[in-house]
């Protein structure tokens, strides 16, 4: 008799509001969400190859990366990657104290992907986690020898767009700097840059050449993120306004 009183509190309570999911469960969908989230982080049309997509999957808080399979996200299925999260839970009627679980998913990473695709429960794979090189260090753009090689012309005169890109061939730039020159209006616009990561700013020199006036500068960060406009030639001979 007295355990059917203890009981019947609980029961009462499952009956009213429906079967209850224990502690356990919830924690592990809390563990489920940082997997889902990160995937989402991961998510782009970009090419990548299966080191950058571990080394950025490794960059997420409470990501562990336990295992990096396939070869980029553009081939086949694409990169699967294996994460190890954690979640809580507390229920007061159950739980003594918080629940704290750690549990693995499987995050596929390719543009066939949903955004919101579920992360795949699998079983943590044994052996040491991998390591990530960090990314190479972009080459430095060339500030102070750009504006120096750039040709000067004086007030009245005409810019010569072939005598720009010869400078430009001068400076002997690396391969990954990206360079592109554009003449309008009697002005000569140029544009060096370094591909980005597709989140952060984007490295970027701007240079103008005009009667009168050479200038280079560097845009500011807000005009360098993804999809600002800030690194572009065009914004060499207009510059867009300064960010307030």
């Amino acid at each position: 008799m007295r355990r059917l009183l203890l009981l019947a509190p609980l029961l009462l309570f499952t009956a009213g509001c429906g079967l209850v999911q224990s502690s356990d469960g919830e924690a592990t969908d809390a563990a489920r969400e940082v997997a889902r989230r990160a995937g989402e982080r991961l998510h782009s049309q970009r090419p990548r190859t299966a080191e950058e997509v571990g080394r950025s999957a490794s960059g997420i808080d409470g990501v562990e990366v336990l295992r990096v399979t396939g070869t980029s996200t553009h081939d086949g299925d694409g990169v699967d990657v294996v994460v190890r999260t954690s979640g809580s839970a507390y229920n007061a009627w159950f739980d003594l104290q918080e629940i704290v679980v750690r549990r693995c998913f499987a995050v596929r990473v390719s543009p066939k992907a949903k955004g919101r695709e579920d992360p795949r429960d699998v079983d943590c794979p044994d052996g040491p986690p991998p390591t990530f090189a960090p990314p190479p260090e972009p080459p430095r753009l060339p500030f102070g020898e750009l504006g120096t090689q750039l040709p000067r012309v004086p007030e009245g005169g005409r810019v010569d767009e072939t005598e720009v890109r010869r400078a430009l061939a001068a400076l002997s730039l690396h391969p990954v700097i990206r360079t592109e020159v554009k003449a309008d209006g009697g002005r000569v616009g140029v544009l060096l840059s370094v591909k980005g990561d597709g989140f952060d700013a984007q490295e970027c020199l701007l240079a103008r050449v005009e009667p009168g006036a050479t200038d280079v500068w560097v845009p500011p960060r807000i005009q360098r993120m993804p999809g600002e406009g800030g690194c572009t030639v065009d914004n060499a001979l207009d510059p867009q306004p300064p960010p307030h």
